[in-house]
């Protein structure tokens, strides 16, 4: 298995190591691996992860704390998929699979509740763009009026 050092991993998430340190320290991402020396060794997996959190903030524009919510979210979508894979009792199963769909769900209205906002947004902006081209529409006539 290799182990990555912090610059590897910020160079290749396009991050500081400052912005990676913080992560950890807000519980954004899970603290890595270290040396006796206190060097942080990040394994692929930990890279993954730290990838799908920037695209989450950068894609959806997450806050910091919408993004502490979807991580917990998401791990707690990864907790269940393994408690399922361990149960081989049907009943259980449905259980698991009724679990993960919750937790689905949630993840899907964090992100229809962003999109929603994203989508007010543009409204106000084609409004906006709107009144202008009837702005400029309107200042053309006079124009050729006189």
């Amino acid at each position: 298995m290799s182990l990555y050092k912090i610059d590897d991993v910020a160079k290749e998430c396009g991050l500081t190591k400052r912005t990676i340190r913080y992560y950890e320290e807000i519980g954004v991402m899970p603290s890595p691996q270290r040396t006796d020396g206190g060097t942080r060794l990040y394994t692929r997996e930990d890279i993954d992860y730290l990838k799908k959190v920037v695209r989450a903030k950068e894609v959806l524009g997450f806050s910091l704390q919408e993004l502490h919510t979807y991580v917990a979210t998401a791990d707690a979508l990864n907790e269940q998929r393994f408690d399922y894979q361990q149960t081989t009792e049907v009943r259980e199963r449905i259980e698991k699979l009724t679990k993960m769909e919750t937790t689905l769900n949630d993840q899907l209205q964090l992100i229809e509740q962003k999109l929603q906002s994203i989508h007010a947004v543009q409204e106000e902006l084609e409004e906006l763009r709107d009144r202008v081209q009837n702005g400029i529409r309107r200042l053309e006539g006079h124009e050729n009026d006189t």
